[in-house]
C-alpha cells in the first residue's frame, strides 16, 4: 500500500504540474507502419518524426526495427526540435520506391532528407536500399537522345543545416544519385558506414560535402560510380581518414568555380586511405572560369591499387575537354601538400599538375612518394604545367624542380 500511495503521490505531482515522465522512445510500428516492404510507410516515419521532435525530453528516439523492411516514399524530416539529442536507429531495412513517377510533382533531388536538426544521431545496423536501377537507365549522361532523360535524381541522405550531428554504421546502396550530401552544416561526424553502387551508375557520389565546417569521416568503405567522396564549394575544416575507396572517381575537391562562381575551400587533411581500382586518386578541379581559392590542403599516406591518376590537379576544367580555351580567370590553388603516398598506377602519366598560367598553383610540396607502373618494367611520367613548388624523394620525376 506504501509503494501505491508513493506512485499516486508522484503522478498527483506530476499532473498538477503539467509534466508527466517524459516518453522518449517512437516506434514506427507504434504509428502504424506495416514493414512488410510493399506498402507505404511514409505516414508512419512522419508521425513517429513529429512526435520524438516535440518530445518534452532530454534525447528521444525514433526506431526502425529490426524485423522490418520499410517502403518509404520521399520524406523531409524537419527542426528544430525541443530534445538536444535525437537518434534516428535504423535496424531494419528501408526501400525507395523503383519507379521515378513516384516523384512526379514533387522535389526529385531528394529522398531522406533532415533539415534544421541539432544532435542528430542516425546509426543501426540497417540498410538503406535505393533502387536507382532506373534512375541510371533514363539519365542523361548515358542516354542524352531520350526526351524524358533525367538530368537530376534522388540523394538516399541528405543532412541540411544539420549541426553536431553523426551517421555511423549505416549500410547505403543504389542511390539514384548522390548517396550523401552534408550541406549547410557545422561539426557533423561520418563513421563506419558502407555504400555501394555499381561502377557505371551515373552520378552517384558517396558522400558530397557543400558549404560545410568541421566534417570527419572516417572508417568507411565506399564503391560507386562517381567520387567516392567530393568536396563542393565553401567547405572547410575536413578531416578525411581510413577511407577503402573503390570502384569510382578518387577522392575529389571539386569540381569547383563553375560559371564564374567565387570559391573558399580550406584545411582539408585526407589521410590513411586505400584507392582500388579507381579511375581518380587524390584530385583537385576547377573550372577555368573559376575565382577564388582552395588552399591548405594535404593528402596524406596513400595507398592506390591500379589506379588511372593517382595524383591530378585539373585547373582548367571546362565543358567540352581537351578543347578548353586558355582564359585569364582561375581558381587560385595554393599550399598543397602530397606525403607518403604509395602505389600502383594503370595510365603512363601517375602525377599530373595541370595548373593556370594567369593563375599558377603555388606552395606544392611533394615528399616521399613512389608510384610504378601496374605493368611491370612499364615506365611512368609525371607532368606539371604551371606549377611553383618543392618535391623530396618523387618517383616518377622530377616533377617540380
Amino acid at each position: 500500500m506504501k509503494e501505491m500511495f508513493t506512485l499516486l503521490l508522484i503522478l498527483g505531482l506530476a499532473t498538477s504540474l503539467g509534466a508527466w515522465p517524459a516518453f522518449d522512445e517512437f516506434n514506427v510500428f507504434d504509428y502504424g507502419a506495416s514493414g512488410v516492404g510493399r506498402t507505404d510507410d511514409s505516414k508512419a516515419f512522419k508521425y513517429a518524426w513529429r512526435n520524438a521532435c516535440n518530445a518534452e525530453t532530454h534525447s528521444a528516439k525514433v526506431i526502425v526495427p529490426e524485423e522490418g523492411t520499410f517502403l518509404l516514399k520521399p520524406l523531409m524530416f524537419h527542426g528544430p526540435c525541443k530534445p538536444q539529442f535525437i537518434h534516428f536507429i535504423i535496424s531494419g531495412t528501408i526501400v525507395a520506391s523503383g519507379s521515378p513517377k513516384t516523384w512526379d510533382g514533387l522535389d526529385s533531388s531528394q529522398w531522406i532528407a533532415f533539415k534544421n536538426v541539432t544532435g542528430l544521431n542516425m546509426y543501426g545496423s540497417g540498410l538503406l536500399e535505393g533502387h536507382g536501377i532506373h534512375w541510371w537507365n533514363q539519365s542523361c549522361r548515358y542516354h542524352p537522345d531520350r526526351e524524358d532523360c533525367t538530368k537530376l535524381a534522388p540523394t538516399v541522405l541528405k543532412f541540411i543545416s544539420c549541426n553536431g550531428g553523426t551517421l555511423s554504421n549505416i549500410y547505403i546502396v543504389n542511390s539514384p544519385q548522390t548517396h550523401v550530401l552534408i550541406s549547410d552544416s557545422k561539426g557533423f561526424n561520418v563513421d563506419n558506414v558502407m555504400i555501394q553502387s555499381p561502377q557505371d551508375s551515373p552520378n552517384t557520389d558517396g558522400i558530397h560535402i557543400h558549404s560545410s565546417h568541421i566534417i570527419k569521416i572516417t572508417n568507411s568503405i565506399i564503391g560507386s560510380g562517381d567520387d567516392c567522396i567530393s568536396i563542393g564549394d565553401y567547405s572547410s575544416n575536413i578531416d578525411i581518414s581510413n577511407i577503402e575507396c573503390g570502384p569510382g572517381h578518387g577522392i575529389s575537391i571539386g569540381s569547383l568555380g563553375k560559371d564564374g562562381r567565387i570559391v573558399l575551400v580550406e584545411n582539408v587533411h585526407i589521410r590513411d586511405s586505400t584507392f582500388k581500382g579507381t579511375t581518380n586518386g587524390a584530385r583537385i578541379k576547377t573550372w577555368q572560369v573559376g575565382r577564388g581559392n582552395i588552399r591548405h590542403v594535404i593528402f596524406e599516406n596513400l595507398v592506390f591499387d591500379s589506379v588511372d591518376n593517382p595524383i591530378i590537379i585539373d585547373q582548367n576544367y571546362c565543358d567540352v575537354r581537351g578543347a578548353c580555351k586558355e582564359k585569364k580567370s582561375g581558381v587560385k590553388i595554393s599550399d598543397v601538400t602530397y606525403k607518403n603516398i604509395y602505389g600502383t598506377s594503370s595510365s603512363s602519366v601517375a602525377i599530373t599538375l595541370n595548373c593556370s598560367r594567369s593563375v599558377p598553383c603555388s606552395g606544392i610540396s611533394m615528399e616521399n612518394i613512389n608510384l610504378a607502373s601496374v605493368t611491370p618494367g612499364k615506365f611512368l611520367l609525371a607532368n606539371c604545367i604551371n606549377v611553383q613548388g618543392t618535391e623530396v624523394g618523387v618517383n616518377p620525376g622530377s616533377c617540380l624542380n
